[in-house]
Formats: C-alpha cells, structure tokens, sequence
C-alpha cells in the first residue's frame, strides 16, 4: 500500500503558475504509475496527467496540454505537476493518484488517492 500526501496548492492570479507536489510513502514507488486529478466544485472529478512508472509515458487532458507538465523523482518518492498560464477554470482540488503496475504494464494494486491540494486562480 502507498499514502500519498499533496502540496504545493493556493491562491494564484490568473497567468500564473503554481508546482505541485505530491510524496508518497514506501520503497516501491518505482512501480507506480503516478497521475493527477482534479474537482472543481460542483463537478465531478476529471483526470488531469499521468506518468509511467519510468516517466517514459506521459499523458494530458487536452485541457490542460501545453500549459501543465508532469514529472517524478523516483529516488525522492514524489511525483510533480508544474502548472503555468493558469486560467480560472483551473480552480479545483488537485489529488494525486497511483496505480500498481509490473514492469509488463499488468494493474496489480490500487487506485490510491491523496486527500487533495486546493488551487484557486483568479481572474
């Protein structure tokens, strides 16, 4: 099992650029594929990014292509998501998400959710 623990949420004009953090526990974390979400209110929550175990895969929401980029350092257990030219509709609460998967891409544990970092861009 892995716990999961955002950061790096807050109050940002719009245009403006915030990193996200997000550390997970345990010696395994190599053998997550790492990935964002976010819930804005009223509204359910949508995916954002995602990272492969290696970092070699890599996945956007059109939404958010161009604009957020997401990264991982598996020797500091912690998975990023660099968000630049933030526009208002970026307003939600970011989690962090990882799945369980060997090296042949087989799901063998999770999904395992965050507790969630709150953006909030304003116009």
């Amino acid at each position: 099992q892995v716990q999961l623990v955002e950061s790096g949420g807050g109050l940002v004009q719009a245009g403006g650029s915030l990193r996200l953090s997000c550390a997970a526990s345990g010696r395994t974390f190599s053998s997550y594929d790492m990935g964002w979400f976010r819930q804005a209110p009223g509204k359910e929550r949508e995916f954002v990014a995602t990272i492969s175990r290696s970092g070699g895969n890599i996945e956007y929401a059109d939404s958010v292509k161009g604009r957020f980029t997401i990264s991982r350092d598996n020797d500091k257990n912690t998975v990023y998501l660099q968000m630049n030219s933030l526009k208002p509709e970026d307003t939600a609460v970011y989690y962090c998400h990882a799945n369980g998967v060997t090296s042949m891409g087989v799901f063998y544990a999770g999904p395992y959710w965050g507790r969630g970092t709150p953006v909030t861009v304003s116009s």
